[in-house]
């Protein structure tokens, strides 16, 4: 049977189960219970070593996290998974094909992720703005909303970086930055050091007329390599794509890429997916290197 019948299969036995089994007599509970084996299924998804199971069965997983959403819209942590579903599958298997669909995908982690932020103020209306008041507004929210502020940032950068040329994307950017900053400083370490990871990122791929910066990103994929990124592959496919093609090191762009690709995958179960793609994404690379370093001798 194909991996996406059986996606709808695992989506519609939860339903039965929790509907009409009888069971579980609350909606609440209904919805904790589904939302506890989702967590559970991301978690096993994670570990998984054949990208292509979890590329066919994520739509359903997307559409059960809509449900829940749905039933509970107000939840911060449903919002927070939605966010970060929605943008890992557009990231995973989407962009590289189909830009437009994965921007329309990153839209939605966008819309998620905002109003998982939106406590005592709407943050879309906080995040339109000036920068100063916004800046203070980020400060209401402690280390408990690291992960709804980590995955509506990732979702956000990708969503502008998909929108060169929309006026909107580009007035989002300085308070993008505040909000990546605001993650550093309540939990730099979080996610193996992403939140480092991406202001990396940010800065390499800015050009420096818009306050880009290669000698700041070296310094945060440094950190973020000494708060465990080391172990994510991805960060050092972001490296070689970013910091070491900017440089015009097509010696570090070889050398890193080639470490990616001699490592094994599943040293850490939860990154085994995670490193999976990322040895795809390194070969790919590696095989456009003339492109990236054509001036180059």
């Amino acid at each position: 049977m194909p991996s996406t019948h059986k996606g709808f299969l695992f989506v519609w036995s939860l339903y039965f189960l929790l509907t009409l089994g009888g069971c579980i007599p609350t909606k609440q509970a209904r919805v904790a219970a589904v939302a506890y084996t989702a967590e559970d299924v991301l978690r096993a998804a994670a570990k998984q070593s054949d990208p292509a199971i979890i590329r066919d069965g994520s739509p359903a997983y997307l559409m059960l996290v809509d449900g829940l959403i749905e039933a509970y819209p107000n939840n911060r942590e449903l919002l927070t998974s939605g966010c970060q579903a929605y943008t890992v599958y557009a990231s995973s298997f989407v962009e590289d094909t189909d830009p437009e669909k994965a921007e329309k995908l990153y839209a939605k982690a966008k819309i998620y992720g905002f109003r998982a932020l939106s406590r005592k103020q709407d943050f879309q209306q906080a995040a339109s703005g000036t920068l100063d008041n916004f800046a203070l507004f980020l400060k209401d929210y402690d280390k408990e909303y690291v992960p709804a502020l980590f995955w509506t940032t990732s979702a956000w950068a990708k969503w502008i970086s998909l929108n060169p040329d929309s006026l909107e994307a580009l007035a989002d950017l300085p308070m993008l930055e505040a909000t990546m900053q605001r993650v550093i400083e309540l939990d730099e370490g979080f996610y193996y050091g992403s939140p480092q990871l991406h202001m990396a990122v940010y800065l390499a791929a800015k050009p420096s007329i818009a306050g880009g910066n290669l000698d700041k990103a070296k310094e945060h994929f440094d950190r973020a390599f000494s708060l465990g990124a080391d172990k994510l592959f991805s960060a050092k496919v972001l490296f070689a794509r970013y910091y070491a093609v900017s440089r015009k090191d097509r010696v570090l762009f070889v050398k890193t890429l080639q470490e990616v690709l001699a490592a094994p995958v599943d040293e850490v179960p939860e990154l085994t997916l995670s490193n999976t793609l990322a040895k795809e994404k390194a070969r790919e690379l590696l095989g456009r290197a003339d492109e990236y370093f054509m001036a180059s001798p």
